[in-house]
């Protein structure tokens, strides 16, 4: 013989009430979201120049002709994030193993790790850019890569410096209990980083890292600079064009809804990780 469970009174009319607090709190939420939106709505539309910003930036016929173009250009910056994101990762956490290496032998391979990631992370991206993209041709070496890949090697370079730091405080992190613990069974130290140190301080630092990529899914941008047609040059090359700036605006919508997923990911890891901790 089965039995039921129903709530007791008492916990349905806790349930009842919790359920209109909820209704409640959207309702609230929503009407105020409207009323602020409206504010906002009227603020700018009644403005003297809105009908002359409107017409230079939010121009729909200029935004359907730049699309094309722009998109095109856009899948030159997924593909330099992917290969950006992967090399600055890789380097990253190389530069803080190097980094967090014990024992007076390994002084110069710590010193070496922090003077890059002082440096790289003091230096703005663009003259690091502008260093690898236009100072490295100007060498006239044999083999010297093409301005796009020297580019990307500059976003690397400057991302894995801030990544790197990252990496060695998620391994810091990590109890020294434990590494004493898996060399006693006889672990060698190669053997302890990746089997218990390493799985613990990624896990730990997922979403400042997470949050690295998205500031670089936008830096990746910066490759314009160097003269590639990217999302933000093929919007350029059609502001010339037209003489009209909603190109711009295209070019940033594209960006808003590529780095939508990534932020949407980022947050969700966030959000798993603080329940982990509760």
């Amino acid at each position: 013989m089965t039995t039921t469970h129903s709530p007791s009174p008492v916990q349905q009319e806790r349930i009842a009430y919790r359920r209109r607090q909820t209704i409640r709190s959207v309702l609230i939420a929503a009407a105020s979201t409207a009323v602020v939106g409206l504010i906002l709505m009227v603020a700018v539309t009644g403005s003297p120049g809105w009908d002359r910003v409107r017409a230079s930036f939010l121009d729909w016929r200029v935004a359907r002709q730049a699309l094309p173009s722009v998109l095109g250009g856009l899948w030159l910056n997924v593909r330099l994030l992917v290969f950006c994101a992967a090399g600055a990762l890789v380097l990253g956490l190389l530069i803080a193993l190097l980094r967090t290496l014990r024992g007076p032998v390994f002084f110069p391979m710590r010193a070496l790790s922090a003077g890059y990631t002082y440096t790289f992370r003091g230096l703005p991206l663009i003259i690091v850019l502008y260093v690898m993209a236009l100072g490295v041709p100007g060498l006239r070496l044999a083999g010297t890569p093409s301005v796009l890949v020297l580019g990307a090697i500059a976003i690397v370079l400057t991302y894995s410096g801030y990544l790197a730091e990252v990496f060695r405080a998620g391994i810091e992190s990590v109890h020294p209990s434990q590494v004493a613990a898996a060399r006693s069974l006889g672990l060698t130290y190669r053997q302890t980083m990746r089997h218990v140190v390493l799985p613990q301080a990624v896990r730990r630092v997922a979403p400042p890292l997470l949050n690295d990529i998205v500031a670089m899914q936008k830096d990746v941008g910066l490759i314009s600079l160097a003269g590639p047609i990217d999302a933000i040059r093929a919007a350029q090359i059609e502001v010339g064009e037209t003489f009209n700036f909603t190109p711009y605006i295209v070019a940033g919508a594209l960006f808003v809804l590529l780095a939508a997923p990534l932020i949407a990911v980022t947050d969700w890891v966030t959000l798993r990780a603080a329940r982990r901790r509760a």
